[in-house]
């Protein structure tokens, strides 16, 4: 089998379960990487000698790029929604799992790429990396934990601007928002991690396990209904004006054609500010996604 069928490596260091994706050119996030990182992650949780997990990349230029845009382009609402929740599944894995987990980044981490790493507990950056969401641009919005995570990591208002504006990050400047955890040059990014994960390792293992555990329900105890709430959203934009141009512009590699809102009362159906328009004649028969309670 050649080593590019291998989409995840597996290499014990030590007390360390290193997983290496390994999806040229960029790690793009396709079903069977999503699978195969699933199953790693077992693999890792199976081991009563791993205490520490250390998340990287083969790429030369990318952590990970973002989800497989030429699975989901012609996705219709139902597809979205069982797609999302792959990505939504595997993102609650690496959050849950009982041993800490390392992302090391370098190159660019962009849309499930960054709700992969949002869902570890530390982030060891090189100088050179750079992260974002920019589903936006796609007519799509975060559908992994995005909406939930990145707020809890750098603030409302720095996770609005990011979120809404599909902007780039240099690591630097993520650093400074609590993204990151620590930045160093590219050369020293593996062991620095390692570093990281030595320290861990040295940690009774099942009060790590009660601390993240702690920890997590402390800074969300509502995880699990507002991750349903943002892929129920994600879902219904499948299908709508802008996500159907906005992924066909990125796959063609041009602009995306100016959208106005000819078609906002049609494809706005079922979202949650149509739902006050109901009485005045709305379509019926869609509930609205709501919001979860607190």
């Amino acid at each position: 089998m050649d080593a590019h069928d291998v989409p995840v490596r597996q290499e014990r260091r030590g007390r360390t379960m290193l997983l290496t994706l390994d999806h040229p050119p960029v790690n793009v996030l396709s079903a069977p990487v999503l699978e195969a990182l699933s199953a790693a992650l077992g693999a890792a949780e199976a081991d009563p000698e791993c205490r520490v997990v250390v998340l990287a990349s083969a790429a030369e230029k990318a952590f990970a790029a973002g989800a497989d845009i030429r699975e989901m382009r012609a996705l219709d609402p139902a597809g979205a929604r069982l797609h999302g929740s792959r990505g939504q599944a595997l993102t609650r894995r690496i959050e849950r799992l009982p041993l800490p987990v390392v992302a090391a980044v370098h190159g660019v981490c962009f849309g499930g790429g960054l709700e992969v790493v949002l869902a570890c507990d530390f982030v060891v950056a090189s100088e050179e990396s750079s992260f974002g969401q920019p589903e936006i641009n796609l007519g799509v919005m975060p559908g992994w934990g995005g909406t939930r995570r990145l707020p809890r990591r750098v603030g409302p208002a720095r996770a609005r601007r990011w979120i809404l504006t599909g902007r780039a990050v240099p690591a630097r400047e993520a650093e400074a928002a609590g993204l990151v955890d620590r930045v160093v040059p590219r050369a020293e990014l593996l062991s620095a991690s390692l570093a990281l994960a030595d320290e861990l390792a040295s940690k009774p293992p099942v009060a790590l396990a009660a601390a993240k555990y702690a920890l997590l329900n402390s800074l969300d105890p509502g995880v699990d209904d507002g991750l349903a709430y943002e892929l129920e959203l994600w879902a219904r934009l499948f299908g709508t004006e802008g996500q159907r141009e906005g992924m066909a512009a990125f796959l063609e590699k041009r602009a995306p054609a100016p959208l106005g809102r000819a078609r906002w009362a049609e494809e706005s159906a079922g979202f949650p500010w149509a739902s006050r328009d109901r009485s005045r004649g709305g379509r019926k028969g869609i509930k609205a996604a709501e919001p979860p309670a607190g």
